[in-house]
Formats: C-alpha cells, sequence, structure tokens
C-alpha cells in the first residue's frame, strides 16, 4: 500500500518507538504560519505540522476571506482557499520529508472547495467527517453533509496516499460518554473505507476519568481492527478539550496525563493543548513548549501497556452501537441519517436538528461519565441516583470537573501558578 507523507511521518514513529504530538496552529499572514510550522518541525519531540484553516473558509466564504488578506485583516486561521494551492505549497513543500509532514484540520461540513486545494497543493492529510463536522459546528442538514463529504472522500480517494482522520471521537469535546465517541469514530471510518480511502485515523478526546478512557482507547483498536481490515489506520488522542485548568500546574498535569495516557494505550499521535488555553490564544512558543512537555510525559512510561478491565463496558457498548447502525443500511451514509432520525444515534447535549436530543449524561462518584437517559440507542442507561432529572446547577458543574480537579491536585502538590505536574485525577 502507497502512504504519502502525513502517514509515512506516523508509521515512521512508530517504528522508531515514538508519540507523534501535533498542535492546533493556524495563521492568516504567510510568514507567520511558516514560522509556526518551522518552530514545530524543530522541537525536542517528534512532531507533525497543521495548518488550521480559518472560520470563512470553514463555512464556504471564501470571497470574505479574500476580503480579509486584501484589507490585511487578520483571520483565526490559515485561509486556505484564498492563498490557493500555489502559495500554499510553496509554504510547505521544502518542510516535508520522511519524518514531518502537515495535515490540515478546517471544521468544514462542506470541504469539498478545501480539499481541492489542499490536493493541487501536493498536501495529503485532512480530518473531519459527515456526523463530526456537521452536528457539533454546523446548521447543515446532516444529509447535505453526508453528501458533500462522499464527494470530498471520493476526491482524496482519487490521489494515491491520501489520509483521513475522523473527528468523531470529539463529539462536542466533553461530556459524551466514550461508547458514544468510539462508536462514531469508527463508523466515520467505515464511511471513508466505503467511498475509497486506504489509509485513516480514528480519534478519541480524554474525558474525565482514566480508567474509562483506557478502557475507550482500547475498544477503538478493537473494534478497527474489526471493521477496518486492509487499511492503514492508527489512533488520535485529543488532550482534553473541554475547560481548561486556569492553573500552569493543573493545565501541564492535564497535559501530561494525556500524553502518558496515548503512551499507555498504545495511541499513535496526540493531539495537545497548552497552559495558555484558559487565558487567551496560544503563541507559537506556547505550542512548542507543550509539544516537547507532551513528548517527555510519554516517555517517562515509555514500554509500559495499560490493561482494561472492562469495569466500565465500553466495548460492549461501542460495539452495539456500530452494528445497530450498520444493520440499518449497507450504505454507511444513509445508516448515518436514518439512525439519527430514529434517535438510534443520539449526542447529549448537542442542539442540531437532526439530533433527537433525548439522551443525558453525567460524571459519577468515581469521575466516569455514565448514561443518565439513552432515549432510542440500542444500550442502556444507568441513570444519577436520586434524579429524574438533570438540572442546569448539575451541568455546569461537569463542565467544569475537570478543570477544578486539576487545578486543585496542582495547588494541593504545591505546583499551583509554577508548578510543572499535577496528579492525574483518576486512575
Amino acid at each position: 500500500m502507497q502512504l504519502g507523507s502525513f502517514a509515512s511521518a506516523v508509521a515512521t514513529a512508530v517504528r522508531d518507538g515514538q508519540l507523534v504530538v501535533q498542535p492546533r496552529m493556524g495563521f492568516a499572514d504567510l510568514p507567520r504560519m511558516r514560522e509556526g510550522l518551522e518552530a514545530v518541525k524543530r522541537a525536542g519531540a517528534r512532531t507533525v505540522g497543521t495548518l488550521t484553516i480559518d472560520s470563512y473558509t470553514r463555512v464556504n466564504d471564501n470571497e470574505s476571506a479574500r476580503l480579509a488578506l486584501a484589507e490585511g485583516t487578520d483571520l483565526n486561521g490559515y485561509p486556505i482557499v484564498a492563498h490557493g494551492a500555489d502559495t500554499t505549497r510553496g509554504l510547505v513543500s521544502d518542510l516535508i520529508d520522511g519524518q514531518f509532514a502537515v495535515q490540515v484540520r478546517h471544521g468544514s461540513a462542506n470541504p469539498v472547495d478545501i480539499i481541492r486545494t489542499l490536493l493541487d497543493a501536493g498536501l495529503d492529510a485532512t480530518e473531519g467527517g459527515p456526523v463530526s463536522y456537521c452536528l457539533p459546528y454546523s446548521r447543515k442538514p446532516l444529509r447535505e453533509s453526508v453528501d458533500a463529504w462522499a464527494r470530498s472522500c471520493e476526491l482524496l480517494a482519487e490521489r494515491p496516499g491520501t489520509h483521513l482522520e475522523s473527528f468523531g471521537g470529539c463529539m462536542l469535546g466533553q461530556l459524551c460518554p466514550p461508547s458514544l465517541l468510539v462508536a462514531l469514530s469508527v463508523l466515520e471510518g467505515v464511511f471513508f473505507k466505503q467511498h475509497g480511502l486506504r489509509s485513516v485515523s480514528l480519534s478519541y478526546a480524554q474525558q474525565t476519568h482514566r480508567g474509562q478512557d483506557v478502557e475507550a482507547l482500547l475498544a477503538l483498536r478493537t473494534l478497527a481492527a474489526e471493521h477496518l481490515t486492509g487499511l492503514d489506520w492508527h489512533v488520535v488522542l485529543y488532550t482534553y478539550m473541554g475547560v481548561f485548568p486556569r492553573t500552569t500546574g493543573g493545565a501541564l498535569g492535564l497535559l501530561r496525563d494525556s500524553a502518558q495516557l496515548a503512551s499507555l494505550t498504545g495511541t499513535e499521535r496526540l493531539i495537545v493543548k497548552t497552559p495558555a488555553e484558559a487565558h487567551r490564544i496560544p503563541t507559537i512558543q506556547d505550542n512548542v513548549h507543550a509539544l516537547e512537555e507532551a513528548a517527555r510525559a510519554a516517555a517517562e512510561v515509555h514500554g509500559q501497556r495499560a490493561a482494561a478491565d472492562g469495569e466500565f463496558g465500553v466495548l460492549a457498548e461501542a460495539r452495539a452501537l456500530v452494528e445497530a447502525v450498520l444493520d440499518i443500511h449497507p450504505d454507511t451514509g444513509r445508516a448515518f441519517t436514518e439512525a439519527f432520525r430514529r434517535g438510534v444515534l443520539d449526542v447529549p447535549y448537542c442542539l442540531h436538528a437532526d439530533n433527537a436530543q433525548r439522551t443525558r449524561s453525567y460524571i459519577d462518584g468515581r469521575g466516569s461519565l455514565q448514561w443518565h437517559a439513552t432515549g432510542g440507542m440500542p444500550i442502556a442507561a444507568s441513570p444519577q441516583p436520586g434524579r429524574d432529572r438533570l438540572r442546569a446547577d448539575d451541568l455546569l458543574g461537569m463542565l467544569s470537573h475537570t478543570q477544578e480537579s486539576f487545578d486543585q491536585a496542582a495547588l494541593a502538590s504545591g505546583g499551583g501558578e509554577h508548578g510543572s505536574t499535577a496528579p492525574a485525577l483518576t486512575a
């Protein structure tokens, strides 16, 4: 199988026994974007680079992106379509080699123009998916997103060596129980496979309990092996995507916890966050420091492996969800739309019109995410004792649970603003 630059960079790191660490980073200004990519490549870690796309391009308003460039207005990312393929090729081509590659990250429910441009620029990796870049970010009907992503996958598949990452394991960033994250990531991987992709990655966002996250990542690997036979695939973990600790010690503790979680579960790639997240947009140097800190933390547990004891039942739930959706229709795109219509898939706290909104989750006394209500999904709920319904203050408390836990642990250990670590929240 022919691998492109991105998949090859990850595969080479795996052979070398190193975790690939990756930032979120995107600037409209070309010299600054180049500076960021060069800094990531020079970092003391095994890295790949990122071009994160701006909001105008994400919603296909390329004319506004062009106008912003012409007027010198700052954007919140790299406007790849407005800059064009030739400019983008000049930006990245001499940086890409056997160990360093660049992925385009965008958040679009209709990424056809983005994908055409990145391919014309000589890039071969991007991410997203028909569900994961529709329900959280777009008002577009799911059926339209499915159609747009089918076309996008086919464009990618026409070019040998392209790689596509599912964002399905990161739905809403937090408070989605792991079994649904795993199922959505696997199902988007199956969708990619049906539309011709030969190299994919499946995502998972760190949640609230180390043991449950271990189960989830190992379940993801198990189901990927079952459903993605014949493909090159790997797993990517995202450092916690919810409300981030405000103390330096708490933030670094959470970052280190995610890096060690990745290493202990054989996860190949980690998308990091920085201690600046709670206060401001990270600088290039903030990102480099986070990459290097994550690499050091992962190296501390290199060669160790975590085992899942099945306490949380993540694999069984995820398998039930995957099989229920695939039983609806052999075309995964049609199965997706029908599954959400019936409530067989239902993301808690997601307000998209095509989401049934009958599920709810909560954080139990162990610190793990559990189902308070499962609606029409083929899995059982374990409602929070003594609560028929979750209240607004319950939700607010859950949103800040991880932030407060890591900040308190850092302060208790004397880390606080200047400490370098905080202990894992739960084991």
